[in-house]
């Protein structure tokens, strides 16, 4: 049945291609692989792919020799298929809705989570824009309904993938993190069945031991919503305990609690955090002991305590029935299938932290021909219309949000379909800049606010320089913001056009001079000893670690493929001519590093004290094609670090200019400063370290 389908399928697609150039019938192979090898599907799953793939051509296809339930899945597959959010407007929960009704047969909803496995596996060959939508997609609807069904494992490689793809970097860390440490787990679970090994031995219980570490994506939602770092995510991996016995109830329950009590004797357990699945599983049918327990040494460990038949069902959901009772069993097969349709039409009440989240500073909102648009959070109507074009925003009066008319500061949401409404008179208020939140915005508006201010602002500090002349007083930056601030003025620009309309009168400038200049002099002690100038200086290859075992002798040197600065988390890399180089652990090296040499990883640290010497740093800097150079030198100087290079390209086509500047800076902290500084600038788009 499987082959007369796919025959029917390759006839149909004929030399229909992907995106990659590869035949389009790869991925209905991959979708039914996934359907009959990984979830455990009958090959008549597989067959209705087939024929869903071969029936969506729009071309003249026989398929009345197939079974009907066959039939009616592939008639639900061409169905869902259909909905595309840009035709119906739907967000997540409705679009799932949707998916369930069309769902007659419940395994049509198992399957079309396969279809999107296969394709968030080559996500890589989409176009930006369809790979972002995707991702959203499956975050919002595919990732809820594999938890939903029980799909755990599918919804864990679903949430590797969407962070993957959303932050690099941090999914590059946590990785990297867990290859890094994982020598360090093998030695924890030996030194912890080592007690065990003889109780249990005596007490006949046979057993698998097994590492079970979480994968990135529960690591990274963890640390998102206990606002910890890696290193305080206490349960990355747990030591389970499989137990082969027969499948009683009473019997499979009294040997998990005997393993229990056995580890329980050995280590000191956390009552606390005692979860009991198996006297009353959840509801998803899922049954563990779950009990952290510290070592000798005082490290936690987590303990998962299950049968066979338990871990069976806790990897594969409820769908585990195809492949653990047997496909020809017409009653478990009836049963699962009760149960799927039971977790559809009711879906799981679950602990926030377990469920996929948006996040929280981004919103995704579609067009009305489908396009895809991320957002801060928190975003109008107004903001979307500047993220399509700076004219639009400037004319938006209004706009119709999933074809409902909305003000201008109506706030949008993830899922949401927005047109614009535009008037050739509107002309951007000064109350805009209160509610919108996306800095594109804002400086757009400024641009169009600004022009008749900047000209006055020019004339008011030709004014006031030509008065500070005269008067032969100096108005320095930090009294100027003293004065500002008492006048209650946010911005150099608008008080310099207040002292050109006269709002500000600049006699009272020179009053405010003069009173503070008396009373520096009055609080100036008779005796005043000159502070000697802090000195700076140091090598750029002055590299502060401790706890560098076995290196003595060993030149230390940065890599140049990610330039660590002073207080990055970092690890060394014992090269064989060239001493030790220093990576940071998010270095795109670094998994390589740490899969395939790890007996050259050398662990370290930096020294409590900030560095003598100058770390190399490079910055990315996106603005827009404006005057922006003299601002960003103006706010390096600012800090202790020195400019080594600066290279300007300009993209004309996007109105932006891409600024690369190398520099020698202290530490990471004082980096941080020159980021955060340099990206409150105008006109400065992005900043992004290298």
């Amino acid at each position: 049945m499987k082959e007369q389908a796919r025959q029917i399928a390759l006839e149909a697609l004929g030399d229909e291609l992907r995106y990659d150039g590869s035949p389009f019938i790869s991925h209905a192979d991959g979708t039914a692989a996934i359907v009959t090898d990984e979830i455990g599907l009958p090959e008549s799953c597989a067959a209705a792919v087939y024929l869903h793939e071969a029936m969506r051509t729009g071309k003249e296809v026989d398929i009345s020799g197939f079974p009907q339930d066959v039939r009616l899945m592939a008639d639900g597959l061409n169905k869902i298929s259909t909905i595309k959010p840009k035709d119906t407007r739907l967000e997540a929960e409705n679009y799932k809705k949707l998916i369930v009704q069309y769902s007659t047969d419940p395994r049509v909803s198992v399957i079309k989570i396969a279809d999107r496995l296969e394709v968030m596996r080559h996500l890589d060959i989409f176009p930006r824009l369809s790979r972002e939508q995707k991702l959203m997609e499956t975050l919002m609807l595919y990732m809820p309904l594999a938890h939903q069904l029980g799909l755990y494992n599918i919804n864990s490689e679903f949430g590797d993938i969407y962070l993957r793809y959303s932050d690099p970097q941090q999914y590059r860390a946590i990785t990297n993190k867990l290859k890094a440490t994982e020598a360090d787990r093998a030695r924890l679970t030996e030194e912890f069945i080592e007690p065990l090994k003889k109780k249990l031995s005596e007490a006949g219980i046979s057993y698998k031991l097994k590492v079970r570490t979480k994968s990135a994506w529960s690591i990274w939602r963890k640390m998102q919503v206990q606002k910890v770092p890696f290193e305080r995510v206490y349960d990355v991996f747990a030591i389970r305990f499989i137990i082969d016995c027969e499948e009683d109830h009473k019997t499979e329950q009294d040997l998990c609690w005997k393993v229990y009590s056995y580890v329980t004797e050995e280590y000191e357990a956390d009552p606390s955090r005692l979860r009991d699945w198996i006297t009353t599983p959840r509801p998803s049918g899922y049954e563990s002991l779950h009990i952290t327990v510290r070592n000798k040494s005082g490290s936690y460990l987590e303990v998962q305590i299950r049968t066979a038949r338990m871990d069976e069902e806790a990897e594969n959901g409820q769908a585990a029935h195809w492949a653990y009772k047997g496909i020809k069993q017409e009653a478990s097969t009836r049963k699962w299938l009760e149960s799927v349709r039971e977790a559809l039409e009711h879906p799981l009440s679950v602990a926030p932290e377990e469920m996929p989240s948006p996040p929280d500073k981004e919103i995704f909102v579609f067009t009305p021909t489908g396009e895809l648009r991320m957002l801060a959070a928190g975003a109008s109507v107004l903001d979307f219309a500047f993220s399509i074009h700076s004219g639009l925003g400037a004319r938006c009066c209004g706009g119709l949000v999933n074809g409902k008319a909305v003000q201008l500061r109506e706030k949008l949401k993830t899922g949401d379909t927005v047109e614009i409404l535009t008037r050739k008179d509107q002309r951007p208020s000064r109350s805009w800049l209160g509610w919108v939140v996306t800095s594109k915005a804002r400086n757009k508006i400024k641009v169009e606010l600004d022009a008749d201010e900047r000209k006055k602002a020019s004339e008011g500090r030709e004014l006031l320089e030509r008065r500070l002349k005269n008067w032969k007083l100096e108005f320095p930056d930090g009294l100027q913001t003293e004065y500002m601030k008492s006048r209650k003025y946010s911005s150099v620009l608008s008080f310099m056009a207040a002292i050109d309309s006269g709002e500000v009168d600049v006699n009272d400038i020179k009053a405010f001079i003069l009173e503070r200049s008396k009373a520096r002099e009055e609080a100036q002690p008779e005796h005043c000893v000159k502070e000697k100038p802090l000195q700076y200086d140091g090598g750029g290859d002055d590299i502060l670690v401790l706890n560098a075992r076995d290196v003595k002798g060993l030149d230390y040197k940065m890599a140049a493929c990610c330039n660590p600065v002073f207080g990055d988390d970092v690890f060394g890399f014992v090269t064989r001519s060239a001493g030790i180089k220093i990576h940071r652990i998010s270095c795109p090296n670094a998994s390589r590093l740490l899969e395939r040499y790890p007996y050259r990883i050398q662990k370290v640290v930096w020294q409590e004290s900030t560095s003598t010497g100058d770390f190399l740093a490079t910055l990315l800097i996106t603005a827009e094609t404006e005057p922006v150079l003299a601002g960003i030198m103006d706010v390096v100087s600012r800090f202790r670090v020195s400019v080594r290079s600066f290279n300007v390209n300009e993209n004309k086509r996007n109105g932006t200019s891409e600024i690369v500047m190398r520099m020698l800076v202290p530490s990471s902290m004082e980096l941080d400063k020159v980021i955060s500084q340099v990206a409150a600038l105008r006109h400065v788009l992005k900043v992004k370290r290298q």
